[in-house]
C-alpha cells in the first residue's frame, strides 16, 4: 500500500480559536502538526491532502516544512465526502490505499493489516474501529449504524483494494452515511491508543509543550536526566555538554550540580522557572540584580578576540535565510508595511540594507567576545526556594564561534523575557488575529511574565545601551519564526512580534 488520502478539509470550529488562522489538521499536538504524525510514521507513502479551510495556508505550509511525496486537492462540495472523488481521481488503477481523517493520530505500535503491510495484493477492505474513543456511528456484525459508540465506534479510518469501490462517491455529504448505503462490506481493524482531538476542552487537557522540544526529560530522586530525541537535539546537547564543563572549569557558580555529561545528568532543581512566579516590585528587583551579576561573573571569566563573522552570521545572515522561508506563508508579508497592534510598522523585507547597516555598526562596538549563557531566557533560569538564580539549558555557541560570543546576545535575550514575555508565547499563550487586510492589521495579545515594569532597573543594572538590545530584541523575535516551525501561530506571531519591535529602532 503506497498511498493515502488524508481528509484535511473543515473549518474544526469546535477547536475555536485554534482554527482561527489555520486547517485543523496543522494543529499542533506536542509540538507536532496533527497532519505530520501521518508523515512520520509513513514517511516512504504518497499522500493526497485534501484541503477547503485556509487551503492556501496549507498549500504554503507544506512547502515550508513537508518532507514527503504530497499532492494537494481544493475540495469541491461540503461535508466529509467533499474532495474525495478529486483525490481518488489521483489514485492509480488497481492500487490500495488507506483513506484517513486528518485529527487521528495513530499509536506508535499500530500496524496495517498484513495484506496491506505487505507488498501483495491486498483482497479486503478495512474499517478503523475506536475501541478507546466515543465515536457518532459504529460498526458491528457488518452494519452501519447512526449509533454512538466507543468499542465499535467509526474513526475515520479505511482501507480499500483500490478506488472502484467508492468511484461513485457524491461531491458533497456525510462519507459514512453513504457508504451504509452501499452496503460495502468490510473487515475491521482496532486503532485502540489512537488520539482524536474534536473538542477544545480535550485538547487542552494536553500538558503544555514549549515550542521546540528536543530533549527527553526524566527525573530519578534528585537527579535530572536530558536526552536528546532527534539528530537536532544530539547537535544540541553535544554543545549543551560542552558549556557545562567549560563552566566547571571556570568555577561559574550559578549552575546545577552537573553527575554525567554523556546523558547528561544533573541536580534536579528544587525550585521554579521565573516565568511561572508572582513576585512583587522590589523581590523582583532583588531577584534581577542576582541575574544580573551572575551573568556578568559569567562574562567576565574569560574573553576571547571578536569574530566579526559570527556577529554577522547570528544577527543577520540566519534571520535573513529564516525569513526567507515564510515569506510566502505569513500573510501580509509582501506588503511594505503592516499593521500591528496600532503601530504601523516597516517590513524587514523592504528595509533588511538598515538593518544590516545598524548590525554593522553592533561589529565595531564589539570589543571582544566573552564566555556566554546563549539562552537566557527565564525558561532556561531557575530560582531555587531561596531565590538565588541557576543558569539552565546554555545554547553553547554563537553564530560560528563555540562558547564565546557578544555579551549583548545574553542581555537581550533576558530583555526578550522582561519585555517581549517570550516565555509565555513560547507556551503559546498567546492569541493572534490577522485581519482581512494589511491596513486592518494584526491584533497580537501575548500573556504576561508581569516583569515589564522592571526595564529601567534592567537597563540602570546592566548599563546596556537601549538602541543596541531593543534591535537584537526584534531581530531574535524575526529569527525565532523558522524555528518554531510546528505551530504556524507561532511562525506569524514571531514575526508580526519582531516588526513591532523593530518599528522602534529603524
Amino acid at each position: 500500500m503506497d498511498y493515502i488520502i488524508v481528509q484535511a478539509g473543515g473549518k474544526g470550529t469546535r477547536l475555536e480559536y485554534l482554527t482561527t488562522n489555520k486547517p485543523k489538521a496543522l494543529v499542533p499536538v506536542d509540538n507536532l502538526p496533527m497532519l505530520f504524525y501521518l508523515f512520520r510514521k509513513y514517511p516512504d507513502k504518497r499522500f493526497v491532502i485534501i484541503a477547503d479551510y485556509k487551503k492556501e495556508v496549507m498549500r504554503e505550509y507544506l512547502a515550508s516544512f513537508a518532507d514527503v511525496k504530497y499532492q494537494i486537492v481544493d475540495a469541491s462540495g461540503t461535508g466529509t465526502c467533499a474532495g474525495v472523488k478529486q483525490a481518488i481521481s489521483l489514485i492509480p488503477e488497481h492500487k490500495p490505499f488507506l483513506l484517513v481523517w486528518s485529527d487521528l493520530i495513530l499509536p506508535e505500535d499500530f500496524e496495517l493489516p498484513e495484506e496491506y503491510a505487505n507488498d501483495e495484493s491486498p483482497v479486503n477492505d478495512y474499517v478503523g474501529l475506536s475501541q478507546t474513543f466515543s465515536c457518532r456511528w459504529k460498526y458491528e456484525k457488518n452494519v452501519f449504524s447512526e449509533q454512538r459508540s466507543t468499542e465499535y465506534g467509526v474513526a475515520g479510518f479505511f482501507l480499500f483494494t483500490e478506488k472502484s469501490k467508492i468511484e461513485d462517491v457524491p461531491l458533497s455529504g456525510e462519507l459514512v452515511r453513504w457508504m451504509s448505503e452501499q452496503k460495502i462490506s468490510f473487515k475491521t481493524v482496532g486503532l485502540a491508543g489512537t488520539r482524536e482531538f474534536g473538542l477544545l476542552e480535550e485538547y487542552e487537557k494536553l500538558p503544555q509543550t514549549k515550542c521546540r522540544p528536543f530533549n527527553k526529560i526524566s527525573i530519578q530522586g534528585d537527579q535530572l536526566i536530558k536526552e536528546p530525541i532527534d539528530d537536532q537535539g544530539k547537535k544540541l546537547a553535544k554543545r549543551e555538554m560542552a558549556w557545562y564543563e567549560k563552566a566547571r572549569l571556570l568555577s561559574i557558580p550559578e549552575l546545577p550540580g552537573i553527575y554525567e555529561t554523556n546523558p547528561l545528568k544533573m541536580e534536579f532543581i528544587h525550585g521554579r522557572n521565573i516565568y511561572d512566579c508572582n513576585f512583587d516590585y522590589e523581590t523582583k528587583k532583588a531577584i534581577l540584580g542576582s541575574l544580573v551579576k551572575a551573568l556578568q561573573s559569567l562574562h567576565e571569566s574569560e574573553a576571547v578576540a571578536t569574530d566579526t563573522f559570527s556577529i554577522e552570521e547570528a544577527y543577520f545572515n540566519k534571520t535573513m535565510d529564516r525569513l526567507s522561508k515564510i515569506q510566502d506563508l505569513v500573510p501580509y508579508a509582501r506588503e511594505k508595511e503592516i499593521m500591528i497592534n496600532g503601530r504601523r510598522c516597516r517590513n524587514v523585507y523592504y528595509h533588511k540594507k538598515e538593518l544590516q547597516k545598524k548590525i554593522e555598526k553592533l561589529k565595531t562596538n564589539c570589543e571582544g567576545f566573552a564566555f556566554i549563557h546563549g539562552d537566557c531566557t527565564f525558561s532556561n533560569l531557575m530560582i531555587r526556594e531561596n531565590n538565588s538564580p541557576v543558569l539552565i539549558d546554555p545554547r553553547g555557541y554563537f553564530g560560528f564561534s563555540e562558547l564565546y560570543g557578544d555579551v549583548r546576545y545574553d542581555w537581550a535575550k533576558l530583555y526578550y523575557s522582561i519585555v517581549g514575555n517570550y516565555d509565555q508565547f513560547n507556551l503559546k499563550r498567546f492569541r493572534l488575529i490577522i485581519g482581512d487586510t494589511a491596513e486592518e492589521g494584526i491584533n497580537l495579545h501575548v500573556e504576561s511574565n508581569h516583569w515589564e515594569d522592571m526595564e529601567d532597573d534592567f537597563f540602570a543594572m546592566t548599563g546596556m545601551n537601549k538602541e543596541e538590545i531593543k534591535l537584537l530584541h526584534s531581530v531574535i523575535w524575526l529569527s525565532l519564526t523558522t524555528y518554531a516551525w510546528p505551530d504556524y501561530d507561532s511562525i506569524c506571531g514571531a514575526f508580526y512580534n519582531g516588526l513591532y519591535y523593530l518599528e522602534e529602532i529603524l
